[in-house]
């Protein structure tokens, strides 16, 4: 594959370090965004800025990184999407966290042109990528996947597992943000939990880590909690819908989920706390890791910083 002729969308919170990678790694990457303000600091480090989707058209590798699954069909079929220029990308490389049928009609409509989809959606948050710690999974035509690999790989430093054809992909990634809220709902009870019993968000937090039981996530959330930074990694919306999407794949495969049922009903509390608050909006577009604050409020307990920063294993 030609990796001088590849096309980006997508400068948020994650697009913008993934996309930062690939033309660290010398690809001539040609980008969009809808803010354009958000693609500039690239610009400056030598990645092309085009004035609309269908101006990347011709590129033959076609990658994105958005919100949601309407947001990847409005920037392949809708007006002045990239299907709307003159070309057709070979290969579209979405690394998108959308819906299984979404993505299947969309690999269908593309079919259609000659087109092939691989779905590479990832783990991990933006200083992840910039440390080289993201990992990903893929699924899609196998001759389509070793043509992008080293793409895919350039983003990953973690590496890419590649689990089979079609949609695949979009149930590991479904499954990985379903373990992502319960287990984040879970290490906000024990903590509130522990700090009701007398114990030190910090301490606490740091014998969970140097436990069997401490991971890289774990880890990494320990600031949030001990500092109460919210600063935005993943918002409470983003999680409700992967939340939403686990519960609705387990119907149609007839698999229960209690534990997932129970996660997305807590969550949902989350929501009704946000309502006290001076923002509610604004309060949501913070990171899902407030949800200790939800917890502590039923629990009837303060939270106040302990102003004590912990290392992430980011640096």
């Amino acid at each position: 594959m030609n990796t001088s002729n590849v096309g980006w969308i997508g400068m948020g919170r994650m697009g913008a370090p993934m996309a930062e990678r690939l033309v660290k790694a010398g690809i001539n990457l040609r980008i969009w965004n809808r803010t354009r303000s958000k693609a500039e600091p690239l610009e400056k480090i030598g990645a092309s800025i085009v004035e609309s989707p269908a101006d990347l058209s011709g590129v033959d590798v076609l990658a994105t990184m958005v919100s949601t699954g309407s947001d990847v069909e409005a920037i392949y079929f809708g007006e002045n999407g990239v299907l709307s220029g003159s070309g057709v990308p070979k290969i579209f490389v979405d690394f998108s966290s959308i819906g299984v049928d979404q993505s299947a009609n969309i690999r269908a409509r593309l079919a259609e042109l000659d087109a092939d989809l691989v779905c590479a959606p990832v783990s991990g948050n933006g200083k992840c990528v910039k440390a080289g710690k993201l990992s990903a999974v893929a699924s899609g035509p196998k001759k389509a996947f070793d043509q992008v690999e080293d793409i895919i790989s350039t983003i990953a430093g973690r590496g890419v597992s590649y689990v089979g054809e079609g949609e695949l992909a979009r149930f590991c990634k479904i499954a990985h943000n379903v373990m992502l809220g319960a287990v984040t709902q879970n290490l906000a009870e024990i903590t509130v939990l522990a700090q009701k019993a007398g114990v030190p968000r910090r301490a606490f937090l740091d014998f969970m880590n140097n436990s069997v039981m401490g991971s890289i996530f774990t880890r990494y959330k320990t600031n949030a909690f001990v500092n109460l930074d919210w600063t935005t990694t993943f918002t409470p919306t983003l999680l409700r819908k992967d939340l939403d999407l686990g519960l609705a794949a387990g119907r149609e495969l007839e698999v229960p989920m209690p534990v997932t049922a129970a996660t997305r009903e807590a969550l949902q509390a989350h929501f009704g706390a946000a309502s006290l608050k001076d923002d509610p909006e604004g309060y949501l577009q913070g990171d899902f890791a407030a949800l200790l604050e939800t917890v502590a409020l039923a629990a009837g307990e303060k939270l106040e910083s302990e102003n004590d920063p912990y290392p992430t294993g980011l640096e």
